[in-house]
């Protein structure tokens, strides 16, 4: 297949699946070990990190607006407020992942990518999903988050360092067995995602001006413009139609991959 259209095609990936609860990393690793498609490079990856980023931050800009006019607020009065804080727990969540990270990343990349690994976490975080979502949709709002539902929630979702758990699909399992809606853990989730998102894109991108490698911009500007679409559109859609359709579709989904990669992990 021609480099263009793989590229698009891991593009378009990246942007489906970065905030469905199905796991975007074991859909971009994949390819290269099922099909046999080359590494795109760490330019590429920077260019899909901040397309994921730019939908994201645009979806939720009336969201991201007033957190920062919360803390504007917040420093002005010395009180804290509701916006202050969700952009506190948003930053409470986000701790766990980036310490192990640090910790545990450089082990993770060299033992656990694998096929084998993403089987059994897809399997296992589907099922985790479903018993989630089973218990009931629950009432609670973003105005309920606290700081330490917050920590917890970015406990779960330091796990999502192993490929196939899912960034979005351990968070929103936590928000869900913690009492909060769909919809208000899907919406944490995607908000944790953009320091995550930040983090990822700016340590890609300092890997990549320390390595020298030549920049392939038309593979970079592809990569930009179709994860953000691909991302912009699949967070509009999921919120549309997460109230109606629940986790269930995603955890079939994820049943059936794991089955899948389970059967290609014997055969080889």
């Amino acid at each position: 297949m021609d480099i263009i259209l793989q590229a698009l095609v891991l593009a378009i990936i990246q942007g489906l699946t970065e905030f469905l609860p199905v796991s975007s990393s074991a859909h971009l690793i994949l390819p290269s070990q099922v099909l046999g498609w080359p590494d795109q490079g760490q330019a590429f990856d920077v260019a899909v990190h901040l397309g994921t980023l730019m939908a994201v931050v645009t979806y939720f800009n009336h969201d991201i607006r007033r957190m920062l006019g919360g803390m504007v607020t917040g420093v002005q009065t010395r009180s804290m407020n509701q916006d202050l804080n969700l952009a506190f727990a948003v930053i409470i969540g986000t701790i766990p992942a980036v310490i192990f990270g640090g910790l545990f990343s450089d082990f993770i990349e060299m033992n656990m990518r694998t096929s084998f690994v993403i089987a059994c976490t897809t399997v296992v975080f589907g099922l985790l999903l479903w018993a989630s979502d089973k218990q009931g949709n629950g009432r609670l709002e973003l105005d309920r988050m606290t700081l330490t539902i917050a920590l917890v929630i970015g406990l779960a979702q330091a796990i999502a360092l192993i490929p196939g758990t899912s960034r979005s699909g351990i968070t929103m399992t936590a928000a869900l067995f913690l009492g909060f809606s769909r919809v208000a853990s899907a919406r944490f989730s995607m908000l944790l995602s953009i320091p995550i998102i930040v983090a990822a894109g700016t340590l890609e991108t300092a890997k990549l001006a320390v390595s020298g490698q030549e920049v392939p911009w038309n593979l970079m500007v592809l990569g930009i413009l179709a994860s953000s679409i691909s991302a912009f559109l699949c967070i509009h859609v999921f919120l549309s139609l997460l109230e109606r359709i629940g986790m269930t579709p995603f955890v079939v989904y994820r049943l059936l991959l794991g089955a899948a990669l389970f059967m290609f992990v014997g055969l080889n």
